[in-house]
């Protein structure tokens, strides 16, 4: 089993892949990086439309008092979801893609992982900033801004824990993407992210605040929208998820990652 200090021992190898990765990602592209924020604010614009003109949902008033504003209601869910989503991705690409290396020369299967978190890692930091840059030209303002750190923290400790399973059932079995693909639609649609939870009745509460999802995406908005802090239910949830899957999450890839190599 590789140990956090193994891995870190090839620091320089993921921060090589991790450079790699994203020189290829806009190679040969127009605008480069600015697809980084033009696919995130496209996603963002198309929710906004729908559900906050088309079907009417109202933001509720900001922890300023007075800004009410779906988009960043709105957004501040989607920063959480896209790292989340993003990472579980990245984590299944990543160890695909690196069958060569993996095959060639000895290092810690996680690596590839973690240079693709350290990409998905990198994004979500430009919209969180981009986030906080919207709240500070409405004047919705507060040291709450700073828990967005250890926030979207655990959130990757929870989607990097979930991608490591994932990554090693991709190998074995293909359809994995594919199911993951579909998983991830309609887990979307059981978070409150384009809705809030108190539109849901009663009953449905209880079972989406079974989804460690919402405990994310709940706090986010807390801290970015509501300007107070997530309650220590939501900590616990975060806290709890986050180290149940990472934990979980590398003991079966670094159990079993030995023999899928073989596969790739």
């Amino acid at each position: 089993m590789s140990t956090p200090a193994q891995v870190w021992q090839y620091r320089t190898l993921i921060s090589n892949l991790a450079q790699r990765d994203l020189k290829s990602r806009y190679k040969k592209s127009f605008l480069g990086w600015l697809w980084s924020l033009i696919n995130p604010a496209v996603t963002l614009g198309i929710y906004t439309i729908v559900f906050g003109i088309f079907l009417g949902a109202v933001a509720p008033v900001a922890g300023n008092g007075k800004m009410q504003v779906f988009a960043l209601y709105l957004f501040a869910a989607l920063v959480a979801w896209n790292f989340f989503s993003g990472t579980i991705n990245n984590a299944i690409g990543s160890f695909a893609g690196a069958g060569g290396l993996l095959t060639r020369t000895y290092f810690p299967p996680e690596c590839p992982m973690f240079a693709g978190l350290a990409t998905v890692a990198l994004q979500a930091s430009l919209e969180t900033l981009i986030l906080v840059a919207f709240m500070v030209a409405f004047g919705n303002v507060s040291w709450t801004f700073v828990l967005g750190i250890p926030i979207l923290f655990l959130l990757g400790c929870f989607a990097f824990g979930l991608g490591l399973i994932l990554g090693l059932g991709n190998i074995r079995y293909r359809d994995v993407g594919y199911l993951v693909g579909i998983g991830l639609q309609v887990w979307f649609y059981a978070t409150p992210i384009v809705y809030s939870i108190d539109v849901v009745p009663p009953a449905a509460q209880k079972v989406l605040k079974l989804n460690p999802l919402t405990a994310y995406t709940y706090s986010m908005r807390q801290a970015f929208y509501n300007l107070s802090t997530p309650t220590l239910t939501n900590w616990a949830m975060m806290t709890g998820s986050a180290a149940v899957s990472l934990l979980g999450g590398w003991w079966v890839f670094s159990k079993y990652a030995p023999r899928v190599i073989e596969e790739l």
